[in-house]
């Protein structure tokens, strides 16, 4: 999956299965993720499945992921 760059069409990520989060609504807003084969991730806008979606590496996830739990994002909506 080397190849994959951010912005491509999550079309072309073939054999993925999105999650979306449980805090989704009902009004469609929310995000989906995907494992890649190489251990990254994907994420996309559920109102618009076939992309753009945002490719992240392993690393790159888990430090997000921890910033997250940390709370360094918490300035967004707090």
């Amino acid at each position: 999956m080397d190849s994959l760059r951010n912005g491509v069409g999550a079309d072309q990520l073939r054999g993925v299965v999105w999650r979306k989060c449980r805090a989704s609504t009902a009004e469609g807003n929310c995000v989906e993720v995907a494992l890649l084969a190489d251990g990254g991730a994907a994420v996309r806008n559920s109102r618009y499945p076939q992309g753009p979606a945002l490719v992240y590496t392993k690393a790159e996830m888990e430090a997000f992921l921890v910033g997250v739990r940390e709370g360094d994002f918490d300035f967004l909506f707090g």
